[in-house]
C-alpha cells in the first residue's frame, strides 16, 4: 500500500509563509490614520498577522535568549531580504499616504519603519489625547442625524482614548 502513495513533497528552503500573502488589506482592515488614529488596532492586528506568518521577529526582537542567528549563507540573507522587504510592503501597504511620506527612508528594515510609526503614535499620546477628549465632551447628539450614529461617533472617539492611554 505504501507504493501507492506519492513521495512527500519537499518544500524549497526558500519557501516561507509570508511569501504567500497577495493582499495584506484582507488581513490588516484598518488603515492607519495620523487624522483617526487607530494606532493600538492597526498594531494589534498587525502583529497577529505576524505571528501568524512567522515574521513577528521583523518588527519586534525577540525576547533575551530567544534570538534566531544572522542569516549564514547567501541563501538565508536573501530570504531574509526578500522576507524584511516583503514586511515592509505590508507596512506601508496599511498606511495613509501623509504617514507613508513622513516615513518612509531608503533602504529601511520593517523593523525601523515600525519603530518610526510607534514612536509618531507614542510621542504624541498626550497632546492626542487632550484634543480628544475636548472633541469627546463637546460632542452634541443634536449634530448628528439620528442616535446609532451619535454613539457610534463617540465609540470611534473612545477607542482612539484607549489607544493612546487615556480611556473613558
Amino acid at each position: 500500500m505504501s507504493d501507492d502513495l506519492p513521495p512527500p513533497v519537499k518544500q524549497s528552503p526558500s519557501f516561507h509563509p509570508a511569501l504567500t500573502v497577495l493582499n495584506i488589506n484582507n488581513h490588516v482592515s484598518v488603515v492607519l490614520e495620523m487624522e483617526n488614529s487607530q494606532y493600538g488596532t492597526w498594531a494589534e492586528l498587525f502583529k497577529i498577522h505576524a505571528r501568524s506568518h512567522k515574521v513577528l521577529h521583523h518588527i519586534i526582537p525577540p525576547p533575551p535568549g530567544k534570538e534566531k542567528p544572522p542569516p549564514s549563507t547567501d541563501e538565508e540573507l536573501e530570504l531574509w531580504t526578500t522576507i524584511d522587504a516583503t514586511v515592509l510592503q505590508w507596512i506601508y501597504s496599511t498606511i495613509s499616504n501623509d504617514l507613508l511620506n513622513t516615513i518612509i527612508e531608503p533602504d529601511a528594515t520593517a523593523m525601523e519603519a515600525w519603530d518610526c510609526l510607534r514612536e509618531i503614535f507614542q510621542d504624541h499620546q498626550n497632546s492626542r489625547a487632550v484634543i480628544l477628549e475636548q472633541e469627546f465632551t463637546t460632542t452634541r447628539m443634536e449634530d448628528f442625524p439620528n442616535a446609532s450614529t451619535y454613539c457610534q461617533h463617540l465609540k470611534n472617539l473612545a477607542d482612539q482614548l484607549k489607544n493612546v492611554g487615556a480611556p473613558v
